[in-house]
């Protein structure tokens, strides 16, 4: 967007123009300079990655808690946040099943006590149950039992994620006026703002509600019956150290191959 254009969205044009102008100004690289009022990243291979999907699946790179989430595919992630062009609510469910979880507290790295997603250690080399890769297309496993039981357990914990954190008695949501972006969620009133600044995913997952521990104990078991490992995972045979074994024999598996 030229200068030009971006001046006629008169209101945040002019606190860039007051906040972020003088900072730029002072910047080494002489395109953050020139363009002030555009990103520092325009991230051109996320955008082309996602181009044709109408979301992607975002993790923070350091967090105390491994989350997943969807995020629109206008979102311009800043270089703190990962973000994996996949649209399909099996992917999302396997990535946020405690087999990855521990892979990715195995094989990351960390920032002080918090731990860090570093993709290419954790996304790349964790092996994803087989027919399920990211390799094959969503559409190519839409049909086998096992993604579909995935995708529904996946769903069904983001569906209870998001009426926590914005629960229609708090909340309104109007249509965002530019095209392609996602609804505006609107506070009723300063009593229900209130609340919501409490409602995140951080304070959510310290608190581990029960509901919140049967969705993800739902999902674990439907990605546990995608590797073949449904029975021990509900005779209580998988054990933390169990599984990240049973992960690594499968990624010298395939690095052989």
């Amino acid at each position: 967007m030229s200068e030009a254009d971006a001046s006629l969205f008169e209101a945040p044009f002019e606190y860039v123009r007051q906040h972020v102008k003088p900072v730029r100004d002072m910047n080494r690289r002489e395109r953050r300079k020139q363009f002030w009022w555009q990103h520092g990243e325009t991230v051109p291979g996320v955008k082309r990655a996602v181009a044709n999907l109408q979301r992607a699946i975002s993790t923070p790179r350091v967090a105390k808690h491994r989350l997943f989430v969807w995020a629109a595919n206008a979102t311009v992630p800043d270089s703190a946040v990962v973000i994996i062009a996949r649209d399909d609510d099996t992917s999302f469910g396997i990535l946020h099943s405690r087999f990855h979880e521990l892979w990715s507290l195995r094989m990351g790295t960390s920032l002080e006590d918090r731990p860090r997603y570093t993709p290419s250690t954790t996304f790349e080399t964790f092996p994803f149950p087989d027919g399920l890769t990211p390799d094959i297309p969503a559409a190519g496993y839409a049909a086998d039992p096992h993604a579909q039981a995935i995708a529904a357990a996946a769903a069904r914990l983001n569906e209870l994620r998001e009426n926590w954190l914005n629960p229609p008695d708090l909340v309104c949501r109007v249509p965002e006026v530019v095209p392609g972006y996602p609804d505006r969620i609107l506070t009723v009133d300063d009593k229900a703002e209130r609340e919501l600044r409490k409602r995140t995913l951080t304070n959510l997952y310290n608190a581990r509600p029960a509901w919140l521990d049967h969705a993800h104990k739902a999902l674990d078991e439907a990605v546990a019956g995608a590797y073949g490992w449904g029975d021990d995972w509900r005779a209580g045979a998988l054990t933390d150290d169990e599984i990240l074994a049973r992960l690594f024999h499968l990624n010298q598996q395939r690095t052989a191959r």
